[in-house]
């Protein structure tokens, strides 16, 4: 219904901003806050229930509020980027619920790039707004539908893996891992081979990475253990930042 009533708007009156949308994203998110209150709520009454410390409970409630902060940085983020072409509700809805930026931005950008449209101004036609909505939908309803069917298989795969041959199982994780990280790449180095806009994508991906090795290496060598949910963060505000100050040199 979404969808239809998006594709049924004229096209020089449509808004990605406009109070409709904004009025489905407070319901999706007032929902999910609602999901998250009931689990809370239930988990103290279950604490409770089974004479656990109530220190212990505030402390680890505490704790866990905590460490959102970080990954709730990476998501702001992720918000603010998309929210430049596509308005700020459906960034909004994405990320808060089941997206991530590492897959939401991709998705987005490669469909504006194949219809032509340019990520530096509001999206202002339904027909192109409808299309990366699709896009980014279709796109993870794989990983929703299939997660839940075959987990088990892939877990009890990978175990199998590690109980032979551990060495040869950390090889496989990490290749995997590698193999995502390669298709993420590929996106940097074709938008330098289009001229958009020189190398800086390339420079920008380099201070990432490295960002990402020196907070690795103060979690491992210095024992800056708190740093591990921070590094994602500061990686994306740095080479953000970087972006920023170096883009006149690499025009």
């Amino acid at each position: 219904m979404f969808y239809d009533i998006i594709i049924n708007m004229s096209t020089s009156e449509f808004n990605p901003d406009s109070p409709f949308i904004y009025g489905l994203a407070f319901i999706v998110i007032a929902f999910i806050l609602a999901q998250s209150l009931f689990f809370l709520i239930h988990a103290v009454k279950r604490a409770n229930a089974i004479g656990m410390d109530k220190s212990i409970v505030l402390r680890t409630i505490g704790s866990t509020a905590l460490f959102t902060i970080a990954p709730a940085v990476s998501i702001l983020l992720g918000v603010i980027t998309l929210a430049k072409f596509l308005g700020l509700p459906l960034p909004w809805i994405r990320l808060s619920v089941i997206g991530a930026i590492t897959y939401e931005l991709p998705a987005a950008t490669s469909t504006a790039q194949a219809m032509g449209i340019s990520l530096s101004e509001t999206i202002t036609k339904a027909e192109n707004y409808s299309a990366i909505v699709w896009v980014m939908t279709l796109g993870i309803l794989p990983s929703v539908v299939c997660t839940p069917l075959l987990i088990k298989k892939i877990q009890k795969g990978v175990l199998n893996i590690k109980s032979k041959d551990s060495a040869w199982g950390n090889i496989f994780m990490t290749s995997l891992f590698m193999g995502m990280i390669s298709a993420f790449s590929g996106m940097v180095f074709s938008r330098v081979r289009q001229g958009i806009p020189g190398l800086l994508p390339v420079a920008v991906l380099a201070v990432s990475a490295l960002v990402m090795i020196i907070c690795g290496l103060l979690v491992k060598k210095a024992g800056w253990k708190w740093l591990e949910n921070y590094a994602l963060p500061f990686s994306m505000l740095i080479s953000m930042t970087f972006s920023v100050i170096a883009a006149p040199l690499f025009v």
